[in-house]
């Protein structure tokens, strides 16, 4: 399971791929990557690795389980990207989980039931991920965001979030056709995350100690995610759940975990609380830090240290001392009604300017990467492409890839249907639409291009740079103020959603490519997912967040970060107090720093704080990088008391607890909702 999104929907640029390591396995079930490929052993990939026809892949088991885990695994993520910024890829976890469940569901049909193959469970594996993968950070980040800069706060139409995340699924699906082409078939790049997902599959397959023991633990780890989950929900939320606590509590021990120790904090200023001021006890934020380390999770925790112990009391003294002066705007303001400060509203700013400054000068600073993206329009002359007419085996190969046919039968209705949804829901002029799909495309070269390179897909940044474009193509001046926030907002959905699709697909061809697929019927997989993760997306979205009020139960950095930025972009910095534009150039100097740094000077990069984290632990509440924190060092103590079992467990457990306790919480947000619709 792999960390895929940052705040703005893309993974951090310093989070390294995370992979389900697979020690100890045969030579023949060792990943192939671009060092050692099927055709450089052994001949063509169609003659050696190709077993697509020969056992069952595309079948209506498979696709079931895809759809369900698929869907449960969407919920998460629009859970996640509320909570900590970023949705978790959903493969490996997907794959173990079918595997444990389809043998126990072997074991209660008396084995009447016969094993999934090993290609069936991959082809799951494609419509989970296109289900699950494509749908969350999309709901809670660029519709989040539109409810937030409604000036009503309403919520947009059915039909427009449905449209909007079929059509930017499928376009994803669609786009990763050609690119699956030459980045995998003729370039052979690593994409890191396709290979773990075929190595796990191969070792569970190879029925394996170790691959079982990784299965359990993930199992076990979810259902203590799980059961968190259930502990840590308010008593008054439920009634039923409320009288099971008050029992215990009264006649055994109290079970029910407390939103924050200590209840009020950690320490008062000026006799208030601050915000999430302590430690909250979630596993979901302890396996967050588990995976992305102590460098991303120590720098998250300085920040938001420095922030809430002195640079937030330090600005409120300001304050105070200029109590009445006139024109005079406060740094730290308060919420709840006054009861407490909330310090993240002012360092929001200065988080949001080092991410995006650092997302970009990253992103410069793979200009080759960036450059070679492009030759994905090239028609590839080897002799072994299989769209050549030299090939040997071009024809062969030519009834089992996606046909280019069908390709452009897609793209054409997915087009017009994206540029109708802008004009009529967001009054987008046509022009404007059109640059806004074609713009998908051109970011969904570089994205796929990044994935397979480094295993990072760069779709924050590029979130950005689409957000910068119509900020200039479609001003407040042309269109008005809302106009022009929407049109910034939904650019940069429409974009980034595609790109991220599109990249978290050809992991899944690439891990079908090892294992011989076939890609054609790999390609049906992925539609399918797409509808279904819609189809389960929507309405559960409607249902966490029935109004605008269910958004403040969220630290929402992802979202919150395109909401500022939309803001700096098309309302201005007019409006804030001298101490946040200060914070934004500090911020632009630290994001812009480091990244140079790490690339002149590249031993020195495990001495330098994570940029990512710096500007992360100004967005997130102090308790969300505490939890990660608590997650990272007890990963290091892990591996330094164990390193064998921290290399082969830490991942799958990380990846349990996260699935655990989202799935459940999301779960339990929309039975409320429901209860109270039904009251």
């Amino acid at each position: 399971m792999t960390a895929s999104a940052q705040p703005s929907g893309s993974a951090p640029t310093d989070l390294p791929g995370v992979a389900l390591a697979v020690s100890g396995l045969a030579p023949e079930f060792q990943p192939l990557g671009a060092e050692a490929t099927p055709e450089d052993k052994d001949g063509h990939w169609f003659t050696t690795t190709y077993q697509g026809d020969r056992i069952p892949q595309l079948t209506l088991r498979a696709v079931a389980m895809g759809a369900v885990l698929g869907m449960l695994m969407g919920f998460s993520n629009i859970y996640t990207v509320m909570k900590v910024g970023w949705s978790f890829g959903v493969s490996v976890t997907a794959c173990v989980l079918s595997y444990v469940s389809w043998n126990a569901l072997r074991f209660l049909s008396g084995s009447r039931l016969t094993p999934m193959s090993i290609l069936e469970n991959n082809c799951m594996q494609s419509t989970a991920t296109a289900a699950g993968a494509s749908t969350g950070a999309a709901l809670a980040v660029t519709f989040g965001a539109l409810l937030i800069l409604d000036p009503a706060h309403r919520h947009q139409p059915w039909w427009v979030i449905l449209l909007f995340i079929a059509a930017t699924g499928a376009m994803g699906v669609f786009l990763a056709i050609p690119m699956k082409r030459q980045l995998i078939n003729q370039e052979q790049l690593a994409f890191p995350d396709g290979v773990a997902t075929a190595t796990t599959l191969r070792s569970l397959y190879g029925r394996g100690r170790e691959a079982l023991g990784k299965a359990y633990a993930l199992v076990a780890a979810l259902m203590v995610g799980a059961v968190v989950a259930v502990l840590t929900t308010a008593e008054n939320q439920f009634v039923a759940l409320g009288r099971l606590f008050q029992w215990m509590r009264m006649h055994l021990f109290n079970v029910h975990l407390p939103d924050q120790v200590p209840e009020r904090g950690i320490a008062l200023m000026d006799g208030k609380p601050l915000t999430s001021f302590g430690f909250e006890p979630s596993v979901l934020m302890i396996g967050a830090g588990i995976i992305v380390g102590p460098r991303v999770s120590l720098s998250m925790l300085a920040s938001s240290g420095a922030l809430y112990c002195f640079v937030a009391p330090w600005l409120h003294a300001i304050d105070v001392s200029n109590a009445g002066v006139a024109g005079y705007v406060v740094s730290i303001p308060t919420a709840g009604g006054g009861a407490l400060f909330n310090p993240v509203r002012w360092a929001l700013w200065g988080g949001v300017s080092v991410l995006v400054f650092a997302s970009l000068t990253a992103l410069a600073l793979q200009w080759r990467t960036v450059g070679r993206a492009f030759t994905v329009l090239q028609r590839s002359r080897r002799s072994d492409c299989p769209d050549s007419p030299k090939s040997a085996i071009g024809a062969t190969m030519a009834a089992i890839e996606v046909p280019n046919s069908w390709v452009i039968a897609g793209m054409i209705p997915i087009t017009i249907v994206m540029l109708l949804l802008q004009i009529i829901a967001f009054q987008v002029a046509w022009w404007v639409g059109l640059v806004a799909v074609a713009m998908s495309f051109v970011l969904a070269l570089v994205a796929c291009r990044t994935a397979g390179e480094t295993n990072i897909p760069p779709v924050g940044a590029m979130g950005k740079l689409m957000q910068l474009l119509f900020a200039l193509i479609s001003p407040p001046s042309a269109v008005g103020v809302q106009a022009s926030l929407t049109h910034n907002v939904m650019s940069a959905g429409i974009a980034s959603n595609s790109a991220a699709a599109a990249a978290d697909l050809l992991f899944d061809l690439k891990s079908g490519y090892l294992l011989g697929a076939n890609p054609r019927r790999q390609f049906i997989a992925q539609l399918i997912g797409v509808l279904f993760g819609t189809l389960a997306s929507v309405p559960a979205w409607y249902l966490m967040v029935p109004d605008v009020s269910a958004l403040d139960k969220y630290p929402l950095p992802a979202t919150q970060l395109w909401v500022a930025v939309a803001r700096a972009l098309t309302v201005g910095l007019g409006a804030l107090p001298i101490s946040a534009k200060l914070a934004i150039l500090i911020g632009a100097a630290v994001g812009i720093t480091l990244p140079l740094l790490e690339k002149l000077a590249p031993r020195t990069r495990a001495w330098l704080p994570s940029a990512t984290g710096l500007g992360l632990g100004w967005i997130v509440y102090f308790n969300a990088a505490l939890a990660f924190t608590v997650g990272a060092l007890f990963s290091l103590a892990w591996r330094r008391a164990a390193p064998a079992a921290q290399e082969a467990y830490a991942v799958p457990v990380a990846s349990g607890l996260i699935a655990g306790e989202s799935i459940v919480k999301a779960i339990l947000a929309m039975a409320y909702t429901v209860l109270g619709l039904l009251r």
